[in-house]
């Protein structure tokens, strides 16, 4: 007879020690955030930690926690501290924390089935279809993030096409004819790779120019439709962009609902972090045209901080989402009663039937807080985002590079023609720990990116900030000249 082997502490009370000690230290670490860098790359004697051969026998739990401690809490990306602005990321927080090894511990498949955490699921999607003002019984589903969220409404859009389900079986051949899709030239790459994914080709995904505002230009966009129509194509997708990657701009939905539904063409919002400016009253105006969307797609791990990751795509046709995904299984068979209950399951509505539970990080934290003090969250950043561009306007030697719509702000170094200012003030702050600010590049311009999405930065965060980048300015100066003298020399 074998011996039994499982996989729980032989010792629950020992084990509960070590890990209080490690929680603790997390929620330690959460509450001293501000006293850290803001980064920093992983020492030699941490890369090696990770170049090791398979361990093939156990080890102490309490040491694996402290190899945690000394090796990769250290080294971690920086989000959670509030000088940390260069992505849209959001930074977590301590109710999320909790709320993931909730949900860790009760290992909950949200693939389908008859158990609570679906019902937490459908309980998210009605309180964005109440956000967005789409109809209640809207569908949604919890994804990894934006990008397969937009990836899932070209999918359905592309289904909605054809109007009926042969595109699944048959393929695109057995239509004949090629499908084009339209964005903002200013829209995030994951809608041409969705282009890719979906066999209908980058090419033909059109690019519309944008104007001042960095909004797409819908005449243009109404006048490439004709001429698609014309060349007998087929026009199926229009993509609106609810806070650009680059610089936070909004294309005029509103306008773009008009496109649609005048084209009979499916209205998807790339929401990834702006669109959940609907939760302010302040902000919800800028989306105007929301409510009129065929699908959303947008993160809670950005501008409501829950712990990575959380993406969500919200469809207000539900039978058009079920039409998408749903297929017949043997072993995804549905019963009247027990376990296997349930009509719709969210294997039914997406490509995962292993799925985690993030629909309980995304409730724990709208319960704690509300969406009244989250939505002031969002509100707080845009104000800092603001306040960071009248720094930028009053400055000798920095300029504006885009508008701020939100809480992006694009700025950059006066007379650095070729960029190699700004690179060098980026990875000098980056490197010294003290701030982390990103590079992009706008009408060919090279251009410093502030994204401030963080609970825990402040207006001091922000004044200091312009004193930091003004330190830094000295040094890239002083380093490229030693750099220019070097060059002269090895002339010589």
């Amino acid at each position: 007879m074998s011996q039994s082997v499982d996989l729980d502490p032989e010792n629950w009370e020992d084990f509960r020690k070590k890990s209080h000690f490690a929680l603790d230290a997390m929620i330690d670490y959460l509450r001293d955030s501000r006293s850290h860098p803001v980064w920093r790359p992983p020492t030699e004697e941490a890369l090696t930690r990770f170049d090791r051969d398979l361990p093939a026998q156990e080890r102490d739990f309490a040491q694996v926690i402290i190899d945690f401690e000394r090796y990769i809490k250290p080294f971690a990306n920086g989000n959670i501290h509030p000088m940390f602005m260069g992505w849209a990321q959001g930074a977590g927080t301590p109710v999320g924390m909790i709320s993931e090894m909730l949900a860790a511990g009760m290992n909950s498949n949200c693939g389908g089935r008859n158990h609570i955490a679906i019902d937490v699921e459908k309980q998210i999607a009605r309180w964005m279809a109440q956000i967005f003002d789409f109809p209640l019984d809207a569908s949604g589903i919890f994804v990894t993030g934006a990008s397969i969220a937009n990836f899932y409404s070209l999918l359905v859009a592309r289904n909605q096409a054809f109007d009926s389900n042969d595109v699944r079986l048959k393929g695109l051949q057995s239509h004949g004819t090629q499908l084009v899709a339209y964005a903002s030239i200013e829209a995030h790459n994951c809608v041409q790779q969705a282009m890719e994914l979906a066999g209908l080709g980058a090419r033909n995904l059109r690019l519309i120019a944008s104007d001042e505002n960095r909004g797409i230009i819908v005449n243009d966009l109404r006048r490439k439709i004709l001429s698609d129509r014309a060349e007998g194509l087929k026009p199926f997708l229009i993509v609106g962009t609810a806070g650009t990657v680059d610089t936070g701009a909004i294309d005029p939905l509103d306008q773009l609902a008009d496109v649609a539904f005048d084209e009979n063409l499916w209205f998807h919002i790339d929401g990834a972090f702006g669109v959940l400016a609907a939760l302010s009253p302040k902000l919800k105006p800028l989306l105007k045209g929301l409510d009129r969307a065929d699908s959303v797609a947008f993160d809670f791990h950005k501008w409501l901080h829950v712990p990575y990751d959380a993406g969500f795509f919200l469809i207000r046709d539900a039978q058009a989402h079920l039409n998408a995904f749903a297929s017949n299984a043997a072993y995804l068979t549905r019963a009247p009663r027990g376990l296997a209950g349930g009509d719709t399951w969210p294997c039914d509505l997406g490509a995962d039937l292993s799925r985690s539970f993030r629909a309980l990080k995304t409730w724990m934290t709208i319960e704690s807080f509300g969406s009244k003090k989250l939505a002031q969250c969002i509100e707080q950043t845009c104000y800092l985002a603001k306040h960071l561009e009248q720094h930028i306007k009053k400055s000798s030697f920095l300029l504006m590079r885009a508008p701020v719509t939100l809480n992006i702000v694009c700025f950059g170094i006066r007379g650095d023609d070729d960029g190699s200012l700004t690179r060098e003030i980026v990875m000098d702050l980056h490197e010294r720990g003290l701030a982390a600010p990103s590079l992009t590049i706008l009408d060919g311009q090279p251009a410093i990116r502030a994204a401030i999405l963080n609970h825990r930065t402040r207006e001091e965060d922000i004044d200091n900030f312009i004193i930091l980048l003004n330190e830094a300015l000295t040094r890239a100066q002083e380093n490229l000249k030693k750099t220019d003298l070097t060059l002269q020399q090895a002339d010589v």
